[in-house]
């Protein structure tokens, strides 16, 4: 796959033009797109991604905030030990303690659209959020101690899961990390999909790092193209790009924005890299026509 060419030159700590800031943020994003999904940090990551948008802001404090989740749950999680559905049930008094009791944070659901609930650094000033930013928070808390938690994709509303042993809990940090039983889900689900929608496995399936970052900046694109935002749409999902540069469907919504924009170069190379990527794509067809036809009108 071809990729434009990358600007090497940018290497100081967060005290350039907003241009060359940038530059150097993509660059980080860019190496980690290249790791290996559990290599990943997660909270860090989202930090990069919000910084794209306040590239000269230093993110010190909000590194130190996630520092300050950490040591808390660590004091308030001791007795989370052992493989005890009790032990179970400590570790996720520890994490509400912390998120919830301690530092407040919950659910935007007045503003629930509004793009800061999808940037960390203002989630972590504002103590509000969408779902799946707040889970990169408590999922951050938890995982620091060596728990194992994990995001799950749920329709229409992000969740985490704890496990220990044989015992598991689902919990909704958009609620102050209520525990999620099956009738719970169950109505959640339905709520989304209608009556008829049951629970399956899928439902419960964890959702690796590079999956939850997506879904995270998915959720800026979506609000930007509702508003027609053409730009801020098409940089967030190359962002999503940086992350995931083998993710043909991005490629065809980058091209496709870039077509929108009048940029027919860019368009024409994100469309190309759709092609090389998403053979069995069944947009193939149509995009090949409209390569086609961008390739007669730069010619």
């Amino acid at each position: 796959m071809s990729r434009p060419p990358e600007d090497e030159s940018l290497r100081s700590p967060e005290r350039w033009s907003a241009a060359s800031g940038r530059a150097e943020l993509e660059r980080r994003l860019r190496e980690i797109g290249n790791r290996a999904d559990a290599e990943i940090d997660l909270a860090e990551t989202a930090l990069l991604l919000a910084a794209l948008e306040q590239p000269q802001q230093p993110l010190e404090r909000y590194r130190h905030h996630l520092s300050l989740l950490e040591r808390d749950t660590a004091d308030l999680g001791g007795a989370g030990g052992g493989d005890s559905g009790g032990a179970l049930e400590a570790r996720v008094a520890a994490l509400r303690a912390v998120l919830v009791e301690r530092y407040a944070y919950a659910g935007d659901a007045d503003s629930y659209d509004d793009l800061q609930n999808a940037n960390l650094m203002r989630v972590i000033d504002r103590r509000r959020g969408l779902p799946v930013a707040l889970a990169i928070l408590w999922l951050h808390a938890a995982r620091r101690q060596g728990w194992q938690a994990e995001g799950v994709n749920f329709p229409g509303h992000f969740l985490i899961r704890l496990e220990l042993g044989t015992q598991r809990v689902i919990l909704d940090p958009f609620r102050d990390g209520a525990p999620l039983g099956p009738q719970a889900l169950r109505g959640l689900l339905k709520a989304v999909q209608g009556q008829d929608a049951e629970l399956a496995p899928s439902h419960y399936a964890a959702c690796g790092n590079r999956e939850i970052l997506l879904r995270l900046q998915n959720n800026i694109k979506v609000r930007q193209l509702r508003e027609g935002a053409l730009v801020p749409a098409l940089e967030a999902v190359e962002s999503m790009l940086l992350l995931d540069p083998g993710q043909g469907a991005l490629w065809r919504e980058a091209g496709l924005l870039h077509l929108r924009l009048d940029n027919l170069r860019a368009a024409l190379f994100a469309l190309d890299n759709f092609l090389e990527l998403a053979p069995a794509d069944p947009r193939r067809a149509e995009v090949l026509k409209l390569v086609g036809r961008l390739r007669a009108k730069l010619n």
